[in-house]
């Protein structure tokens, strides 16, 4: 009698711990990892990182937040035929051509950042941008570029913001929103995937990133900030900074560029001189928005060291720059948040 009571009371026992068991087991919440997704969109190579506790949520996140960045790009392409830039570049002189909101905001943007910037930063930078070819290595004719400088000034852009309308003053105007288009892509982004529940995530487009929230180790996302003047993989990334709900955008002579009687002549070019900015080898600007990060590292990359870093002390914006001798400025509040791992 005794030996059957032990054994029932055992079996009740193991019941009860099963029981128990299956309980914090169902009440214990799912973890959050992080989901990734790559993609080429424009032009380049474009990570999209969320995170999330359901896979199917967070690829779902990923998923419209790539569409809009297609979305984004079919609108600014200054090199499609179909894009709402190249329709308001045919008809420069012409008429005024309503757009979008996203176009008309961009280009609200951009001339903020050259008033900012005295034009260093210029969207319509498109006349000399279309005489060069980095792949090619092709430099035009001296001639060729002067003739086109008097193309190329911001103030000629001409806004209706009530009808959503631009128009371009002079005959032959380009808008490149190249210099922009990326940063603003990446803060769209973000706010389609906030709104479709993710917390926290990256979003990458080359050298411009937004981060937001943190991530699952509830730590800031590290971002590493390119050697411009790379000798082996151990010596790729210079410098590292965390961050969360701000972005990061890096402009630097070693994206695009051709080495022609050993000089080195880049993509980033001067609207006041139609040639490749000299003093600089790169330049990280962050900001909360990546439609101010990537503008600014441009424009901040023509003006210089000295002129850069105090524009960004003046507008309280983060920044680091090496300049052509492989020194390194940073402003003042960054100093230690940004970690230096290797000076040129």
């Amino acid at each position: 009698m005794k030996e059957r009571l032990k054994i029932t009371c055992c079996a009740f026992l193991l019941f009860t711990l099963c029981i128990s068991l299956f309980v914090l087991s169902a009440c214990t919440p799912p973890e959050d990892k992080i989901y990734r997704k790559s993609k080429i969109l424009m032009d380049t190579l474009i990570t999209i990182s969320a995170v999330s506790d359901s896979e199917d949520v967070a690829e779902a996140a990923i998923d419209r937040a790539f569409s809009e960045i297609e979305k984004i790009d079919g609108l600014l392409n200054f090199f499609s035929d179909k894009s709402e830039i190249s329709k308001i570049n045919k008809n420069a002189a012409v008429k005024a051509v309503k757009v979008s909101p996203e176009t008309f905001e961009v280009i609200e943007k951009a001339i903020h950042a050259s008033e900012k910037t005295n034009g260093a930063f210029d969207i319509t930078i498109g006349p000399v941008i279309s005489l060069w070819d980095f792949h090619k290595k092709i430099m035009p004719v001296d001639k060729a570029i002067k003739e086109r400088l008097s193309l190329i000034n911001y103030k000629n852009i001409k806004l209706d913001r009530k009808l959503h309308a631009v128009f371009l003053n002079k005959q032959g105007m380009l808008i490149d929103p190249g210099g922009i288009a990326k940063g603003y892509a990446a803060d769209r982004a973000v706010e389609v995937m906030k709104k479709s529940g993710i917390k926290s995530g990256l979003v990458s487009i080359a050298g411009d990133i937004k981060a937001f929230g943190l991530r699952p180790d509830g730590k800031p996302w590290k971002i590493g900030i390119r050697n411009p003047r790379q000798k082996n993989k151990d010596d790729e990334i210079m410098a590292t900074v965390d961050l969360s709900d701000m972005a990061i955008s890096t402009s630097g002579d070693y994206e695009r560029y051709f080495i022609a009687d050993g000089k080195r002549y880049h993509h980033i070019l001067n609207p006041k001189t139609g040639y490749p900015a000299d003093g600089i080898m790169s330049v990280s600007v962050i900001a909360k928005e990546g439609a101010i990060t990537d503008p600014f590292s441009t424009g901040i990359f023509i003006l210089g060291p000295g002129k850069g870093i105090k524009l960004l002390e003046e507008m309280g914006i983060d920044g680091i720059i090496v300049d052509k001798d492989g020194k390194i400025h940073t402003t003042s509040k960054l100093r230690g948040k940004i970690e230096i791992k290797r000076n040129n």
